[in-house]
């Protein structure tokens, strides 16, 4: 094969006159080459971003143009840095450039995960012809269900430090012609940046945080979307699928911030008749290997393998090959449902999400700290707890993108599960295999003496030794005209696919925080935009037969 030609810093004219650049990966010969695009903003030549995502060279030995962007406000392209707001309009001016590249066939396919997971479905919902089919990675459905909030609590533990580090370049532009400047400046966001985990993220309000303001940046979004609600739907999906008529590949994980985002993108997908491929893996935001928490989930976890199906890489070019390429010597595609089922550690190919031979289960909480699937049937006293926001409950594994002092995924929860402001609920030890796969929510009665709290539920696996281990969580921000009157609450612990084994033990935590990866919840009732002081709490959680608390688990029948 000739080599393969690479051109830097193309630029492309949006429609405002702002000039985007791109790197283009064109392969050896004369073509023409169905089109490869990825939009992001953490620089289009970061090979611990783009690498993990999209191996430019691998893809244009396969027959790929490759076009890498900036986008607006960022590195080499023009334009001010705000976080969403054209991410529309610019990817369907850059679609329909990149088809018009020398090389070209015309067709255009777009990849990438996170913020540039979101800019190809802004791209598709702005309908540029170009544009044949779209393979999103770890992206939300919703920001309000991952990205700026969850359950009403702010997701403070991945805007903190995204909007930190995205602020290095704003500073670099900023202060370009004076050097000086520039060293104070970003050695005062890299102190703010390193003292997140000491302190940092305790800063008050919490709503308007002080480190964004301190330096003036454009933060994830959280609060421009309350001072703007029009705004928000500049990357939200949810509600607009319908318009979307292209091919999807949609990749995932368990540990995944938008874990259900994207679940909830595929589900719409399938729902509105397209054609729509999934994959689910163990794995956490950034991490697509084996090893992700405590947990080693065998080789054939990673992303490099998965199983017998090869690479996720060349999954996702065979496919590309299927629906922009030529694809002759390719099955043509049919969506597919690729499921990592943790417990027994193996992949299980699907056709549907949810699963629908899945029962909804109820395991109640019992006096004495029992899980049972029988509800209580005479009274039992509720459990309570002290709630004190300045000495929240610490985030200890998940779903999470947090500083990197805290570690995603399934870790051992022994320092949580002492503290007397977590309510342990445990079955007895299985006889049998359970396999838990697809979304799980407790549903909780629940008081508290203020006028508004949180309350957060921990689904973990407890092994034969004794050790527990978070498997999915989520979290409610209530409020209440009556404190002190019992009040019946969901929690969304979004989903999972999991086999508890025979000998180990069904658990759920119930608090009221999990800091910093939510913001904490200071018991006042006081908007988030402004509230500094805080109240403890007294909190009750009630399990008799006029308030059966539970979890709700899909339970799969064995085969």
């Amino acid at each position: 094969m000739a080599e393969i030609q690479i051109e830097f810093d193309v630029p492309a004219q949006m429609r405002d006159g702002t000039v985007l650049r791109a790197d283009v990966y064109r392969p050896g010969g004369t073509g023409p080459w169905p089109v490869l695009l990825s939009r992001l903003p953490y620089g289009k030549q970061a090979p611990p971003v783009l690498g993990v995502m999209l191996d430019p060279l691998a893809a244009a030995r396969r027959g790929f143009m490759v076009v890498v962007q900036d986008t607006r406000g960022r590195f080499t392209s023009e334009g001010e840095w705000e976080p969403w707001t054209f991410e529309e309009s610019d990817g369907y001016d850059t679609v329909r450039w990149a088809a018009a590249l020398p090389g070209s066939s015309g067709s255009v396919g777009m990849i990438g995960a996170s913020y540039f997971g979101n800019t190809q479905w802004m791209a598709a919902l702005s309908k540029p012809p170009e544009l044949k089919a779209i393979a999103p990675m770890v992206t939300w459905f919703d920001p309000d269900d991952g990205l700026w909030t969850r359950g009403g609590a702010i997701e403070l533990g991945i805007a903190a430090p995204w909007t930190l580090t995205m602020g290095a370049e704003v500073l670099t532009r900023r202060h370009s012609t004076d050097p000086a400047a520039l060293v104070v400046s970003l050695d005062r966001l890299v102190q703010d940046l390193d003292g997140l985990a000491d302190g940092g993220y305790g800063e008050l309000p919490a709503g308007r945080f002080p480190a964004f303001a301190r330096h003036d940046l454009p933060e994830l979004g959280y609060e421009r979307s309350r001072r703007e609600p029009g705004w928000a739907t500049s990357c939200r999906v949810a509600g607009r699928h319908d318009e979307v008529d292209l091919p999807t590949f949609q990749v995932g994980g368990w540990y995944d911030i938008f874990a259900q985002g994207t679940l909830d993108n595929f589900t719409a997908m399938r729902r509105a008749g397209r054609s729509a491929t999934l994959i689910m893996g163990p794995w956490s935001h950034l991490n697509q290997q084996h090893v992700v928490g405590d947990v080693n989930f065998g080789f054939a976890a990673s992303s490099g393998v998965i199983g017998t199906h090869g690479p996720l890489h060349d999954l996702q070019l065979d496919w590309y090959q299927r629906t922009i390429g030529d694809g002759e010597a390719l099955e043509p595609d049919t969506g597919k449902v690729l499921l990592f089922v943790m417990g027994v550690n193996q992949w299980r190919e699907e056709t549907e999400w949810p699963l629908s031979r899945a029962v909804d289960t109820h395991f109640h909480l019992r006096a004495d700290g029992r899980l049972t699937p029988e509800p209580p049937s005479t009274t039992e006293q509720p459990d309570e707890f002290t709630y004190d926001p300045m000495n929240p409950v610490p985030t200890t594994g998940g779903a999470l993108a947090l500083s990197d002092e805290f570690r995603p995924g399934p870790l051992d929860q022994t320092a949580v599960e002492a503290r007397e402001d977590v309510l342990v609920f445990t079955t007895e030890p299985l006889t049998e295999d359970v396999e838990v796969t697809g979304r799980v929510r407790a549903v909780l009665f629940t008081a508290t003496d203020g006028p508004s709290t949180d309350w957060v539920a921990r689904l973990c696996d407890v092994d034969d030794s004794g050790v527990s281990r978070n498997v999915t969580d989520g979290i409610v921000r209530v409020r209440t005209s009556a404190p002190g009157e019992p009040a019946e609450h969901v929690v969304d612990l979004w989903s999972t696919s999991i086999v508890f084994r025979a000998g180990h033990r069904i658990r759920l935590q119930v608090t009221s925080s999990n800091f910093p990866r939510w913001d904490r919840n200071l018991n006042t009732g006081e908007p988030e935009e402004s509230a500094i002081t805080a109240r403890v709490a007294r909190q009750q959680v009630f399990h008799d037969p006029d308030r059966p608390s539970r979890i709700v688990l899909p339970v799969v029948p064995p085969a």
